[in-house]
């Protein structure tokens, strides 16, 4: 054995014998200083069951509004909110259940609670309804125009920038700005109530580029390329931003 230490170097046997401290003291906190509440996971978990069930109950839950509340709740569910808990909007609502009379959740009737979702925001998804709050009917509650258990809009968006202002401010800086975007898409009168359900159509063939960008079009002043040669079996939005073609996506 002290011919074996002797060729093993001196390194080495600190960094064993750190390691041997190391795990000593692990075996010794695990063994004589975690309680055993901690060690044990049946233990841990009816400690935690226990502990959560002495908590005070807050929030009851969508489903028990509709016991007294079924025009609104119906309403909701057939909405752009349907997903949206009512506690959400009214906050926690357990109380109310057990004394209806005594408790009154609130309603939020002031401006500033809707924006907290609606507020204009780049990085919420295309189509998402969003608004300038300075701008958008100023000072006036959004309850007055919007039924909250059925926010459709009070009129059909008339421009395609009040759904996609973000690609429309992308477009206002290319060559594509006076474009109109009924040219590339297709959009159906359905798809400006029901954007989400019925979506605006995009090219699937390289016909309609090549309309004005083919060397053989005659559209005058804008790039030309052999349609038939350039990218191949691509579509050309797949390599080219359509709303701002100046930039490629290669």
């Amino acid at each position: 054995m002290k011919i074996f230490f002797t060729k093993v170097p001196d390194p080495i046997i600190r960094l064993v014998i750190v390691f041997g401290v190391f795990f000593g003291v692990i075996l010794f906190v695990r063994g004589f200083v975690i309680p055993k509440e901690l060690k044990e996971k049946g233990i841990h978990r009816t400690s935690a069951i226990e502990r959560e069930l002495a908590s005070e109950i807050h929030y009851a839950g969508s489903g028990i509004c509709a016991e007294c509340h079924d025009e609104e709740y119906d309403l909701k569910n057939e909405g752009y909110h349907q997903k949206l808990s009512c506690e959400v909007c009214h906050g926690p609502a357990m109380e109310h259940t057990e004394e209806p009379d005594d408790f009154t959740p609130p309603a939020p009737r002031q401006r500033k609670f809707c924006p907290e979702c609606h507020t204009y925001n780049p990085s919420r998804p295309t189509g998402f309804p969003q608004i300038n709050p300075v701008a958008h009917n100023p000072l006036r509650p959004c309850i007055d125009c919007h039924n909250p258990h059925d926010p459709k809009p009070l009129t059909v968006p008339r421009e395609c920038s009040a759904c996609h202002a973000q690609i429309a401010i992308t477009k206002a800086g290319s060559h594509h700005v006076m474009l109109e975007c009924t040219v590339c898409h297709d959009t159906p009168d359905e798809h400006k109530s029901t954007p989400r359900l019925i979506r605006a159509g995009k090219p699937v063939k390289r016909d309609l580029c090549a309309s004005c960008h083919d060397k053989d079009s005659g559209v005058k002043e804008v790039p030309k390329i052999d349609v038939y040669t350039h990218g191949e079996k691509y579509v050309c939005w797949q390599c080219h931003s359509p709303h701002m073609p100046e930039v490629n996506h290669e």
